[in-house]
């Protein structure tokens, strides 16, 4: 895809669309909904390895012992922040791709 086809399609999303679903998901949809295929592979695999990460620990505990904690929190609170950052990386790109053409649209009237 050329270009500035391509921040023409993230300056008409809706920066607050693509960071809720972001956020809420947290899988990267938003995204998908501004056709950032790169960033959400991205997010995918960074989501995906976490869990990974997380299961192996889980593995690694011994269930019988009584001093070890049940409610480890690590990947709950891995999958919060990975979806915190994208949520805000995808509004933050929408909002100044839409200020980039707005500007391009003004030197282009002048």
């Amino acid at each position: 895809m050329e270009k500035s086809v391509k921040k023409d399609l993230i300056a008409y999303s809706s920066g607050w669309v693509s960071a809720l679903l972001n956020f809420f998901p947290g899988l990267g949809v938003g995204y998908i909904y501004q056709r950032r295929w790169r960033a959400y592979w991205v997010t995918t695999i960074v989501s995906s390895l976490w869990l990974i990460i997380g299961f192996y620990n889980q593995l690694g505990i011994d269930p019988s012992d009584p001093i070890q904690p049940n409610n480890d929190l690590t990947s709950l609170l891995g999958l919060f922040l990975i979806a915190s950052i994208t949520a805000f990386e995808a509004w933050f790109t929408a909002s100044k791709a839409k200020q980039d053409s707005l500007q391009n649209l003004d030197s282009r009237n002048t």
